[in-house]
């Protein structure tokens, strides 16, 4: 009988679950992910997790419990380092203590861990022990993981096209080919919405956010879609910020201010994040080096409504069309 795996559908999800689920298919292991986000699903993660945890956190616990009776493992690793510079959220690293003992009646879990600072076969070393626990032979699981490697690659690669992660994941899903990055339409505006992929991409807790702005008409870029080495040399602090998803973030910012290739920014936070709060600080601390791009945080909980988050999006396109026609005017001919 083939094993089932359940990897839930928050948090790393809109990362690494291409990588995730072509690595376990390979191995001839069934893939089951929880689905969608409903507030059902976010009600039980709210009633059962710490009441001090940020809502990605309640998310996954309610993403959990929806897998629960469905799978024979939970794929929670304990991911620390994937770049060799920066960590992830204590709370991810803590994820699979938070779900085995917060939660009762879970299957085993899976929750290898993944910190490729102990040197650059540490990755490959971590899917190895995935592969043993399941009884595959080390070749089996090298090749599977070869072509993990060949698929999140190319998931990227949809990423840097335009795509954004629940779009390219489909777009794997359907055998799609890379596609070229779509023809701006004159007249356009360009908003760019930067925050945590979990945060963002999630249609519920974002309360749509992105397809908002699309149904008004604006061209929307995140995070995944630009280059990661010009994030990179993009860094105004002095050094990196310690939290992996919190640096990609800000460093985003601080691309799109000097570049100045987009109309507006919007940063989406999850109160209750402590590495949020500060980002968010030192988003709008640069934002005044740049008045000329309009920025706007927008923060989001359990009980964040739609018409409030509609409205907001409403106000912050009409100013930045104002802003725009201003500008055209004084500017001489």
């Amino acid at each position: 009988m083939t094993a089932r795996v359940g990897i839930p559908s928050s948090l790393f999800y809109y990362v690494h679950f291409p990588m995730w689920q072509t690595f376990f298919s390979e191995l001839g292991i069934e893939v089951v992910t929880s689905g969608q986000t409903t507030k059902g699903l976010l009600d039980e993660g709210v009633k059962e997790a710490l009441a001090d945890a940020c809502v990605p956190i309640k998310l996954f616990f309610g993403h959990v419990i929806a897998l629960k009776d469905k799978v024979d493992y939970l794929f929670i690793p304990r991911v620390v380092c994937l770049n060799r510079k920066t960590i992830y959220c204590p709370k991810f690293l803590g994820l699979p203590d938070m779900i085995r003992h917060g939660l009762s009646g879970m299957p085993p879990i899976i929750d290898v861990e993944m910190d490729n600072r102990q040197g650059w076969t540490s990755l490959w070393k971590s899917y190895l022990k995935i592969g043993r626990i399941f009884g595959r032979g080390k070749m089996k699981i090298f090749m599977a993981y070869l072509k993990a490697r060949s698929v999140a690659r190319r998931f990227h690669s949809l990423l840097l096209a335009g795509m954004h992660p629940p779009e390219a994941i489909t777009a794997l899903a359907k055998g799609a080919n890379v596609p070229l990055p779509g023809e701006k339409k004159k007249g356009d505006l360009v908003f760019a919405v930067l925050g945590y992929p979990y945060e963002v991409h999630d249609q519920f807790i974002s309360v749509g956010l992105v397809k908002k702005l699309k149904k008004m008409g604006v061209s929307v870029i995140t995070m995944e879609n630009l280059p990661p080495k010009k994030i990179a040399r993009a860094n105004m602090l002095e050094k990196k910020m310690f939290w992996t998803f919190s640096d990609l973030a800000l460093n985003a910012a601080y691309y799109l201010f000097r570049e100045g290739k987009v109309d507006g920014i919007i940063h989406l936070t999850a109160f209750g994040c402590g590495p949020d709060s500060m980002v968010d600080k030192l988003m709008e601390l640069a934002s005044r080096d740049y008045p000329d791009i309009p920025y706007m945080s927008v923060t989001i909980d359990e009980h964040t409504g739609d018409a409030g988050i509609s409205t907001r999006l409403e106000a912050f396109l009409d100013m930045v069309k104002r802003k725009k026609e201003a500008l055209q005017s004084t500017c001489p001919r």
